[in-house]
């Protein structure tokens, strides 16, 4: 991704932050830059190492706020399978199922988005009167480079 791509991404962020009434702060934004130029998932260890060169201060507490807020508007997910964070392409749609694709070789994710599977699900929460308030699908296997490297 593109420098231009992030800032990008960044001015979607706070102009959704802003249409929503909470505040993006410089903590929080410098962690999403973190995470756009990484491109990949990062651990809360991590991104508070990265966190540090920029604000030496930043504690254990200071990097869990930031991704609490961050997961809380939907602009990142967690990886339960890694324990760790990555940001999510369709911040705008909060209330989507996030289909994550994850390569149990190089550790790609890629996410996906699927209308039949998300209004299967809803069927079946709705059936069960359960109220969905996040989804993620987490689905381990190999990518196409790492399946033509096993072959």
């Amino acid at each position: 991704m593109s420098q231009h791509h992030h800032l990008t991404i960044l001015n979607d962020i706070e102009a959704v932050c802003k249409k929503r009434n909470v505040k993006l702060t410089n903590q929080r934004k410098i962690v999403l830059e973190i995470m756009l130029r990484a491109e990949r998932t990062m651990s809360a260890y991590d991104l508070l190492d990265l966190l540090k060169l920029e604000e030496p201060q930043a504690k254990p507490p200071t990097i869990y706020r930031a991704l609490e807020f961050l997961l809380e508007q939907g602009f990142i997910h967690k990886v339960e399978s890694s324990n760790s964070y990555i940001i999510c392409p369709h911040f705008s749609h909060p209330n989507h199922i996030s289909i994550l694709f994850i390569c149990d070789n190089c550790k790609q994710i890629l996410e996906k988005h699927s209308h039949d599977i998300e209004h299967n699900l809803q069927q079946l929460a709705n059936k069960n009167q359960f109220d969905v308030k996040h989804s993620i699908i987490e689905i381990h296997g190999l990518c196409t480079s790492c399946q033509v490297l096993a072959d």
